[in-house]
């Protein structure tokens, strides 16, 4: 109730504050649509600046935060014997059979240097339609299975991708989910030490209410400019935003699919997901499973916390902004689908909330673009615009953007505040130049991903549909044919509305140009941050870095998962 009234004063206080200046010449029928669009964007708006408030609060107030919002993780006995049988999952659907399965070793390799590795066994679940990746798989395993002869290792391979991932997940547990208390899934990019697992482990077998528990997921070492920039400002946009939200959703948390610990049972018997009617883009198998089973899982009575701390569990980020674009619009798909489940019988209210957060996420983009499409063409009609103060708008347009961006600059706080912290990133003025090179960075890619986003959600209302497919997770560079097969739609548009402003109303162009830039430079912009000199440049300054890639620097080792990864 705090938090939501935190929030609806926020909404209503950025609401009132643009619909005076709206008003400033007499409110339109066009100004009023602005007006709807505009409100539709700052619910997620003001979650995200006040999650990061919170947890920053909570991290610099509380020598044991994450304790303090998931009061489970002060049961754990440190160095207590396991009792429990836990199979490592990892589902897998054509994906480079080699860096997947090293991956996986892993984690196998680095539980059995502990006294406990002979509780778990390794599960290859693949659903590989492609003969030569299967093959590849099969060899790959009996290689490992070779080394590694006393660890149960099995890879098993589905004819249909029914269900997709949680299709593939499903089958496993009602073949096999007998013979374990818990399980993990591992996604294809994913690895976690074996510490990090034990703990999950410890913390769930001392508290039989927990059904999912979520460990931090952060992103490994990379050599690509544009997977570091973007990890390094997910890491720090990342950290207090879920602090602050797993206090206020308590036991009612998220789950991202993949690095988390499930009890097997309820899992199994309760949280089987529904096949929508229909054949749309809104019927059919779910896409974006996990936040649903999480609601499904505490429908069954059982809790879903977040270990909201950084603790050895990685995955790899998109090689290229081409590939993110991908990424996001299947979870797009996937996260609409919600809008046909929000009537499920029996779930929590926190539950309907996080499933309409998860839904608004991606009603944003095409909100923010249709808002500002729609100003600049007012821009140039009439002389609408003329009566507003022109210190008014720089002002509110201020203040969105601090919002916006507020996540992330919290994160960097959070470490700024911390010389140790600091040290970790090499020093307060290398993580004060990474935060702002990444804020530029990404304030020009945000528009041209918000645009196919938007382009995507236009096509949803038309029967257009995802595809289920392997993600690029590695690559060289990026080439200027496949940047342009994607980013053409927002290089044209970009030319054509700095055209239309440029005659129109050039005034306007200098609130626009984040806008004007990031879609008239979409394509360049995408190939340079894959070049080769420019992630060799970021590695040698150290722009970028995480504490990851510093062990070298420190005389250290890496951690043996890293290292065997």
């Amino acid at each position: 109730m705090f938090v939501l009234a935190l929030n609806t004063a926020t909404v209503a206080a950025l609401l009132f504050a643009m619909g005076g200046l709206l008003a400033s010449g007499g409110v339109t029928a066009l100004e009023w649509v602005m007006l709807g669009l505009y409100a539709l964007t700052l619910p997620w708006l003001s979650i995200g600046f006040w999650n990061a408030v919170i947890g920053l609060i909570l991290h610099r107030g509380l020598s044991d935060a994450a304790g303090f919002v998931t009061p489970q993780l002060r049961r754990e006995v440190p160095d207590a014997p396991l009792h429990s049988r836990v199979a490592i999952v990892m589902p897998v659907r054509n994906e480079d059979p080699q860096g997947a399965i090293a991956r996986f070793e892993a984690v196998q390799m680095d539980l059995a240097r502990t006294p406990w590795g002979h509780l778990f066994d390794f599960h290859l679940l693949s659903d590989s339609s492609r003969p030569e990746i299967a093959r590849r798989e099969a060899d790959l395993v009996a290689a490992w299975q070779a080394r590694a002869p006393a660890v149960r290792i099995t890879h098993r391979v589905r004819a249909e991708n029914t269900g997709y991932k949680a299709g593939n997940i499903a089958e496993f547990l009602h073949r096999c989910g007998e013979d374990y208390d818990y399980f993990l899934p591992l996604d294809a990019d994913s690895v976690m030490s074996g510490n990090a697992v034990l703990r999950l482990v410890r913390v769930m077998e001392a508290n039989p209410e927990l059904g999912i528990l979520q460990g931090l997921v952060v992103g490994r070492p990379a050599e690509s400019f544009f997977t570091r920039a973007f990890q390094f400002g997910m890491r720090h946009g990342m950290r207090s935003f879920t602090l602050g939200s797993a206090w206020w959703q308590a036991d009612c948390g998220p789950y991202w699919g993949h690095n988390a610990l499930i009890r097997v049972a309820p899992f199994r018997d309760d949280c089987a997901l529904p096949v929508l009617p229909g054949k749309g883009p809104l019927g059919g198998y779910i896409l974006s499973h996990d936040q649903v089973e999480a609601t499904l899982m505490r429908r069954a009575g059982y809790e879903v916390r977040v270990l909201a701390e950084e603790q050895e569990s990685y995955e790899e980020n998109p090689p290229s902004l081409t590939d993110f674009i991908t990424r996001e619009l299947r979870w797009c798909n996937g996260n609409f689908q919600y809008f046909r489940l929000l009537s499920t019988p029996g779930l929590l209210p926190m539950s309907r909330v996080q499933l309409v957060l998860a839904i608004l996420m991606y009603v944003n983009a095409p909100a923010w673009m249709g808002f500002i499409l729609m100003g600049a063409l007012m821009a140039g009609q009439g002389t609408q615009f003329d009566a507003v103060p022109v210190a008014y708008g720089l002002g509110l347009f201020a203040v969105i953007m601090t919002l916006n961006l507020f996540p992330k600059i919290m994160g960097l706080a959070q470490v700024m505040l911390s010389r140790s912290e600091a040290a970790r990133y090499g020093g307060r003025w290398r993580v004060l130049a990474s935060g702002a090179i990444e804020l530029v960075l990404s304030m020009l890619l945000a528009p041209a991903v918000a645009f196919s986003i938007t382009l995507f959600v236009i096509g949803l209302a038309f029967g257009r549909r995802i595809t289920w497919s392997a993600q690029t997770r590695e690559r060289s560079r990026l080439g200027w044919d496949e940047a342009a097969r994607m980013l053409w739609p927002q290089t044209l548009a970009g030319a054509l509305l700095t055209v239309y402003l440029g005659v129109h109303a050039p005034w306007a162009m200098a609130f626009g140009s984040p806008v004007l830039l990031s879609l008239t430079l979409a394509i360049p912009l995408a190939v340079l941050t894959t070049l080769p000199s420019w992630g060799a440049w970021s590695i040698r300054t150290g722009i970028f870095d995480i504490p990851e890639d510093r062990h070298a620097e420190r005389d250290e080792t890496p951690t043996p998962v890293l290292q065997a990864a």
